[in-house]
């Protein structure tokens, strides 16, 4: 696994956080690229003190050994992310950006590859979290399956950090939380009952191939080639500016040249890559690969 260069370290100063607790900070960084800053270092060790009571480790110390030389580190190491990288979402989570997609993105794409002998759409949900995004990415080509993508092979890869998170999604069966978007049309056309909740259909689940993934693994995102979009919502703000910057130029590289990047609402390629270009889409942005020609504002 490679890793990203370790940010300078905290000065000692009066009040200044446990030098072991710092260390277990940088490993992360080094390991995952996720970056905590000194004011967010409570929530860190909430975390590992939750995985010291799991492995019996009374100290830091001992803990910071468990995830470094101990025969269980490999494994702790995951467990401990996994307790740091939980997010929370759910079905139709950003309507305005989904309609841009379907109105005006996927015709692109169409366009885009009108001459290819092959019809295949390859859409990268990166940070999927329990799933509720790449099946909602599928309902809404789903959609257009009769019309437009008809005859169309399409693919989803979804991919996080998060095991147990990647359960979840596998297992597809949602609350009332994730599901409080959802219309009844889509309820009834996409989803079975499934206690007092709901499971997501077989036809929506097919062609989605959830996959563990670590996006500071330079040496596994050099083979994420070939998309037609990529959606990294809300993922990239528990990166630092570095381990950012090496994400998003994957991001770049992995894009067809018609290829579309979508990040959060609050999110922002600003000071962290140039290569990209910003579109203005009807309620939305979104950044593209581009060749000069989408180099301007699409409405």
């Amino acid at each position: 696994m490679t890793t990203a260069p370790s940010p300078q370290p905290a000065l000692r100063t009066q009040g200044a956080p446990e030098p072991d607790l710092v260390s277990i900070r940088d490993l992360i960084y080094q390991v995952a690229g996720i970056f905590h800053p000194d004011n967010k270092l409570s929530l860190l060790q909430d975390r590992c003190r939750r995985r010291m009571t799991e492995v019996k480790a009374a100290t830091l110390r001992e803990y910071f050994e468990c995830l470094t030389i101990r025969p269980i580190r490999q494994a702790e190491l995951t467990a401990l992310l996994n307790e740091i990288t939980i997010g929370e979402t759910c079905f139709f989570r950003n309507q305005a950006q989904l309609d841009a997609f379907r109105r005006v993105v996927i015709p692109k794409i169409i366009e885009a590859k009108a001459d290819l002998p092959i019809r295949r759409l390859r859409i990268w949900s990166a940070g999927c979290s329990t799933g509720e995004e790449p099946y909602t990415l599928r309902m809404v080509l789903l959609e257009e399956a009769a019309d437009r993508l008809k005859d169309w092979n399409i693919e989803i890869i979804a991919t996080d950090l998060n095991e147990r998170s990647l359960a979840h999604a596998k297992q597809a069966v949602y609350g009332s939380h994730s599901t409080r978007n959802l219309t009844p049309s889509y309820k009834e056309r996409y989803f079975l009952p499934y206690g007092d909740q709901l499971q997501v259909c077989n036809r929506v689940r097919a062609n989605i191939n959830f996959v563990r993934l670590n996006l500071s693994d330079d040496s596994r995102m050099i083979f994420m080639k070939s998309l037609d979009a990529v959606f990294c919502c809300n993922v990239l703000i528990y990166f630092d500016l570095t381990s950012k910057s090496r994400v998003v130029q994957h991001f770049f590289a992995n894009l067809l040249p018609h290829g579309y990047l979508f990040l959060g609402q609050s999110e922002s390629l600003f000071g962290v890559n140039d290569d990209f270009q910003l579109v203005h889409l009807p309620g939305t942005t979104a950044y593209v690969k581009g060749n000069g020609t989408e180099r301007r504002s699409t409405r």
